[in-house]
């Protein structure tokens, strides 16, 4: 019998995962009889169904699924093999992938990017923005190895470390008449609400924290992320709700206000529990975990040096 296909392998993973041969042809830069030909092939090397198709959707038999898991492991090994043999060859030490949300991407990875590059410049890093279901999807599969999420992420597979603790604040337009001292979801109900997009998980979490209030009399206008948001409220467009951390610095467009009850939205790492270790995932991962670091740093600081900020939010504006 002809040795197994990596080829075949991988259309089956992204088939099953996609649920469709041409959402799987895109990822593979494939057309889509390319890719049921090859899970055709695998179903005859075996005499197996593999993938059924319901509708316009496709789904892994109980052997598939079988088959994809020793897929994934036999793809980890591979990638292991590469990352060997480019170290030995050139000096290369690692390639890690990491998943993160926008406002991750923008308020906390720059810095630990920074000092990764000057303390390991052999480590190779693949950045992607991505919400956190995504993430939470694409550590599971192994299509990423770290990433930064918005908390909370349930899921057995997955190991959960809480990092920096944070809480949504809304944000208004400044010339917004009787802004109260803090803002609730009655409040917020009445108002033309703005938000990133529907698989954030800051959406989520403002939909949950409204559930008294649904349905809404108008749907929140959904801008994509969080920095269109912050800037159609500068435009007068209505008001949003956005983690506190992305409204950290005096903007004199709109006025910031806690909200009552609050609404935490910690950041958070996930990985897979069960992925093999190599020094590069390691050393990323120290790196990443860091910023819990400088959280509990935070946190031991006296209250009354950290009321003052807290203050000064409630009074933005």
């Amino acid at each position: 019998m002809r040795s197994l296909n990596l080829d075949q392998l991988r259309a089956l993973t992204e088939v099953a995962a996609q649920g469709s041969f041409s959402a799987a042809a895109r990822r593979l830069n494939l057309t889509q009889p390319a890719v049921s030909l090859q899970i055709r092939e695998l179903e005859a090397r075996w005499g197996l169904r593999l993938i059924e198709r319901a509708g316009k959707k496709a789904f892994a038999t109980a052997p598939g699924r079988q088959l994809i898991e020793h897929a994934r492991r036999i793809a980890r090994e591979c990638e292991l093999a590469e990352s060997a043999m480019r170290g030995l060859r050139e000096g290369w030490f690692g390639r890690v992938r990491i998943g993160a949300t926008l406002t991750a991407l923008l308020y906390d990875l720059p810095a630990v990017l920074k000092q990764l590059r000057s303390d390991h410049p052999k480590i190779e890093l693949a950045i992607s923005n991505l919400s956190t279901p995504d993430s939470i999807e694409g550590v599971i599969h192994n299509r990423i190895d770290l990433a930064l999420v918005t908390l909370p992420v349930k899921s057995a597979l997955l190991k959960v470390t809480p990092l920096r603790h944070q809480t949504c604040v809304a944000i208004l337009p400044a010339g917004t008449p009787n802004i109260p001292d803090q803002v609730t979801p009655n409040y917020v109900a009445k108002q033309p609400l703005v938000l990133e997009h529907d698989r954030a998980a800051v959406y989520s979490l403002v939909m949950q924290w409204l559930s008294k209030q649904l349905p809404l009399a108008r749907q929140p206008m959904l801008v994509g992320i969080i920095e269109a948001a912050k800037q159609a409220v500068a435009s007068g467009l209505g008001i949003s709700i956005v983690p506190d951390v992305a409204v950290t610095d005096p903007v004199p467009d709109f006025v910031v206000r806690p909200l009552r009850p609050m609404l935490p939205c910690t950041l958070g790492l996930i990985e897979r529990r069960s992925k093999p270790r190599d020094p590069a995932l390691e050393i990323v991962r120290d790196a990443l975990l860091t910023l819990k670091i400088v959280h509990e740093d935070v946190s031991r600081t006296p209250a009354a040096s950290r009321e003052k900020p807290a203050r000064k939010m409630a009074r933005a504006g």
